[in-house]
């Protein structure tokens, strides 16, 4: 008998392990690889790219832009899209809350234009606190990262 009781959580929590691996997996067709990244820089005129990784939900990486001026970007993981640390905002503060509020999310703070990009943590409609980056440009969330 306590056998099956100790068996039944362990297939339990075997399944839901696989479940999430499962659901990470069918996502990573869609993210871009290292090379990639390297492949969309270098298309925008950035040379000298050095230390690509992913951190914070985005691709990062140090570079040397078309007028030869190293800086530090981002890259969105799934589109390309290259955000360098000098990108200027039309934006505001409330601008981003509205958006955020309006898509769902709650306790928004720390909210701040960083380095190219907007970022907030909040917690997230479905649950539990996240990191956020968001477009310059649309206010559009580029990157989440769970906490």
């Amino acid at each position: 008998m306590i056998r099956r009781k100790l068996f039944a959580p362990q297939v339990l929590a075997l399944a839901l392990a696989g479940a999430v691996a499962g659901g990470a997996m069918a996502q990573a067709p869609d993210a871009m690889t290292a090379p990639q990244v390297r492949a969309a820089l270098e298309a925008e005129g950035y040379t000298r790219i050095d230390d690509v990784e992913f951190d914070d939900g985005m691709w990062k990486a140090d570079a040397t832009n078309a007028n030869g001026k190293r800086m530090d970007v981002r890259i969105h993981p799934r589109t390309g899209q290259v955000y360098p640390e000098d990108a200027s905002t039309n934006l505001g503060e409330a601008d981003i809350r509205a958006r955020l509020a309006a898509a769902g999310y709650t306790n928004v703070h720390d909210v701040k234009f960083d380095d190219g990009l907007w970022t907030a943590d909040a917690n997230a409609p479905g649950g539990g606190e996240v990191d956020l980056k968001m477009d310059p440009a649309t206010g559009e969330i580029v990157g989440i990262d769970r906490d």
